[in-house]
């Protein structure tokens, strides 16, 4: 499938704010990210359903998967930024409006639950998403300058190269040594592995695996690597970035592996290169990637490198 790439975003661009998954526990988040926003110079178009709670939802399958495709539809939106992950986007996978977002594209910004979202996209119709920050999240209140400076640049430029770096003072690790291009996929792993073997699935042939967590305990982690092995995609990857595993610890550590034994067994004899400790996840300090767009990885260098335009 050809890949579409979204117009790249412009001061005076309307930002359209969506809530696929779960509200936010304080709806002012959701006003200071707008308002952040406006700051800067952009129009903020805000979802019907953005300040709804219905249980761990923020209102029903149909109402959040209406204003993502409204916004898709919507011809004045340049962007879309979710308001946060939680729970919620596997429900809609099936209601979501593919060929309005084939003929649509923009720019589509979210991580954490929003990683099934991102898959079911491109699997139908092959858009670069952003896995980054999120409005009640990241954004409405002491954004990360690290996280904003990458967030910023990767929306609205249009260079054919991007290196990925992480901030200073924290090294990206070596667990197979290597090279490796192909296709970005991933996003939370937890995620990911509940979308193995869908029709929402995307090809994992010549692709690189970038994978990160929170407050999973590690044999939850070693369950959801077993579903990549099992079904065989551990074998079509060129190559894995893990990012952060924030919160992931066992209740009794003496009677657990630690996630680096996890990742050694699953990861150690692939013959394919692995980076670790990108700054990327659940953390402040975030990196925003765009899934679906073509990266290079090199262990000599620990680099990896966005090699192509991923906006129009």
């Amino acid at each position: 499938m050809r890949r579409l790439k979204p117009p790249a975003l412009r001061k005076g661009d309307v930002i359209g704010i969506i809530s696929p998954a779960s509200s936010p526990d304080d709806f002012s988040r959701i006003d200071k990210g707008i308002a952040y926003l406006e700051s800067l110079g952009y129009r903020v178009k805000p979802g019907k359903y953005i300040y709804g709670r219905s249980g761990y939802l923020s209102a029903g399958d149909d109402e959040r998967a209406r204003d993502l495709n409204e916004m898709f539809l919507d011809p004045q939106v340049r962007a879309i930024i979710c308001v946060r992950g939680g729970y919620g986007t596997p429900r809609i996978l099936d209601k979501v409006n593919y060929i309005a977002i084939r003929k649509n594209p923009k720019i589509f910004v979210g991580y954490s639950d929003i990683t099934a979202l991102q898959f079911a996209i491109f699997k139908k119709t092959g858009l670069i998403t952003f896995s980054g920050p999120m409005l009640a999240v990241d954004i409405y209140s002491n954004f990360d300058a690290y996280a904003e400076e990458f967030f910023w640049r990767i929306l609205t430029s249009k260079s054919s190269k991007i290196e990925i770096k992480n901030p200073i003072d924290q090294d990206i690790q070596v667990l197979n040594h290597g090279k490796a291009a192909g296709t970005l996929l991933g996003g939370n792993l937890s995620l990911i592995a509940s979308i193995i073997g869908t029709k929402f699935q995307p090809d994992f042939n010549n692709s690189i695996l970038v994978i990160e967590d929170i407050g999973e305990e590690p044999y939850r982690i070693d369950r959801y690597l077993s579903q990549l092995k099992n079904s065989g995609i551990l074998n079509k990857i060129k190559g894995c970035i893990l990012g952060q595993f924030t919160d992931c610890v066992a209740k009794e550590p003496e009677k657990s592996l630690t996630l680096e034994q996890i990742f050694q067994d699953y990861f150690k004899n692939l013959g394919i290169p692995i980076l670790s400790n990108l700054s990327y996840g659940h953390i402040p300090q975030k990196i925003t990637l765009p899934i679906g767009a073509r990266i290079k990885i090199d262990t000599k260098r620990k680099t990896i490198t966005i090699v192509e335009k991923v906006l129009s």
